[in-house]
């Protein structure tokens, strides 16, 4: 399967996950609940879970496992485990015949009592990927094979709305067309035979990025990345329109244009910084009259007001850095 597709809607609403691509809902779930997944897990299935703390919780923990088995227990090959005791912390971990392997521990904690939360796992050939509350929060390695995984259990205290499990879709609105397709490497997300791009990358858009113009770049930032650049500029000429720089040692994610021999004013100002090592990631850059719209993974990062003001001119687009390029599309 391909890599999990995030929908574009239009802004200012930025949400690109689509109903069409939902496989099973489950509402209000008494917990501790457990859910056959359909065909099993797979690369490119994503599960959506909406829920609330107590205000007496102690841990809850979403579990997926091979089989729901009690006696003896069922392998669990991610555990993820948000526990509240002193300032909180979600541990990972996988049980595998009976034995639970190393613990994972992150401290950074997305989650408090008394307030809902979003939970998003990606599924992917050799990890997991979970955001919470819109921002990435860790990365998990399979240790058990992922075609064994079959179940979804929840279970502490914790209340659930809404679970979705949500496959892999196309875009929607006009076909969107793959700029320039090299050959294909070997890697742990799987694509389509053609749809890895090499590094650095130039490609020339269809038509020019002018208002209602939308890019998706699709790709992992590798595991010792310091930065990448993308570049939108006019074929032919030094100048840039739209230089966006994602720097992971320092966090910052700079923009800027290059016009005339010269840079311009820095912008790097930023709530949340989306990127880390080891992450999939899809940027959509949406050209409107007055400025840039860029999401990440489905979420509303930033503005850029054009300096570049001739936009039928803006035809190309380069791509450097430390990443791994896996598709690249506009319309």
């Amino acid at each position: 399967m391909k890599p999990v597709v995030f929908q574009l809607h239009m802004p200012p609403d930025w949400r690109m996950m689509s109903e069409d691509g939902l496989q099973k809902t489950v509402h209000e779930p008494v917990v501790p609940f457990t859910m056959t997944v359909p065909g099993g897990l797979q690369s490119g299935h994503m599960v959506a879970i909406h829920g609330t703390v107590p205000n007496d919780a102690d841990r809850f923990q979403v579990d997926f496992q091979c089989g729901n088995s009690i006696q003896p227990r069922a392998d669990v090959a991610f555990h993820f485990n948000p526990r509240f005791k002193r300032s909180g912390c979600v541990v990972c971990n996988t049980l595998k015949n009976d034995k639970w392997g190393w613990e994972e521990i992150t401290y950074q904690m997305p989650f408090k009592k008394g307030q809902p939360f979003e939970i998003l796992i990606m599924v992917f050939n050799d990890k997991f990927q979970v955001a919470a509350n819109g921002k990435h929060l860790l990365i998990y390695s399979h240790r058990i094979d992922l075609g064994k995984v079959d179940t979804l259990g929840i279970y502490g205290m914790v209340k659930i709305e809404t679970i979705r499990l949500v496959a892999n879709t196309p875009l929607k609105g006009s076909q969107p067309q793959s700029l320039s397709a090299v050959k294909r490497d070997e890697h742990s997300i799987e694509v389509p035979e053609n749809s890895e791009f090499e590094i650095p990358y130039v490609g020339v858009l269809s038509s020019s990025l002018g208002p209602g113009r939308t890019i998706v770049i699709k790709g992992e930032v590798t595991k010792q990345a310091n930065r990448f650049s993308i570049d939108l500029r006019p074929t032919g000429s030094n100048d840039i329109a739209l230089h966006l720089n994602p720097r992971m040692k320092s966090r910052t994610f700079v923009r800027n244009s290059y016009i005339h021999d010269s840079w311009g004013e820095e912008e790097n100002q930023i709530s949340d910084f989306p990127f880390s090592p080891e992450m999939y990631f899809e940027i959509i850059i949406f050209c409107e009259a007055h400025q840039y719209k860029v999401a990440v993974n489905g979420k509303h990062v930033l503005e850029y007001k054009h300096r570049f003001r001739h936009l039928d001119q803006i035809n190309s687009l380069q791509i450097n850095g430390d990443i791994r390029l896996l598709d690249v599309r506009s319309w």
